[in-house]
């Protein structure tokens, strides 16, 4: 990663069927010291022992659906089983009368770093003060292993715009930034043509004119 050349200033064509993604990285290097919060009413945070891959799936488009959550769509099956059954990748949802209203997954492969990897809800959890619970919550899972001084996570110009300033608030702080391509599932039928209305989808697409 470190010898990655930076883009150069101006316009970069993309190829058909291709999406940018601008992302930003965000780290904490300490828990923030405020108030533990009770758990929002009727919900628990229950850990998932392991995943039944259809029931991931369907929770993680019921998530990123309106942002174009792709990137577990565009893993080939037998990689995306490895990656929820490896032992570092662990997963919490917050659960609401039987119901995952949410995920938090992590990376706990570094000795002294964890990365959430996925954070979201489902629309009609959002609001409410769940999501900071949801936070509180990963953050003190995260710091509670043993040696680890740095808490991660990236978001991206796709996702809610609402995520951006809520990380900040929750305490993390943005470090870096980078372009992710990567293809359009929804031309790939892995996803349904309407989701993600703010990025509008293009069937035919060709070189644009950069002048």
């Amino acid at each position: 990663m470190t010898d990655t050349p930076f883009l150069p200033d101006g316009y970069h064509a993309l190829a058909p069927g291709k999406l940018a993604n601008l992302v930003t990285f965000l780290e904490m290097t300490e828990r923030p010291e405020r108030p533990r919060r009770p758990a929002p009413a009727g919900y628990a945070m229950e850990p998932v022992d392991r995943w039944d891959t259809e029931a991931f799936l369907d929770l993680y488009r019921e998530i990123g659906w309106e942002w174009l959550w792709s990137s577990r769509l565009l893993m080939p099956r037998d990689k995306l089983e490895a990656k929820l059954a490896a032992p570092h990748m662990r997963s919490w949802c917050p659960v609401k009368d039987g119901r995952r209203m949410g995920i938090v997954e992590m990376d706990l492969s570094g000795p002294h770093e964890t990365e959430i990897s996925f954070f979201g809800l489902v629309p009609d959890a959002v609001g409410g003060g769940i999501g900071g619970w949801m936070m509180r919550e990963a953050i003190d899972i995260a710091f509670a292993r043993p040696g680890v001084k740095r808490l991660w996570l990236h978001t991206c110009h796709f996702d809610s715009p609402q995520a951006l300033p809520f990380y900040m608030h929750m305490g993390f702080t943005p470090y870096a930034r980078a372009v992710e391509v990567h293809d359009d599932v929804r031309l790939l039928g892995r996803l349904d043509e309407s989701a993600g209305p703010h990025v509008p989808m293009i069937r035919n697409g060709r070189r644009p004119d950069l002048g």
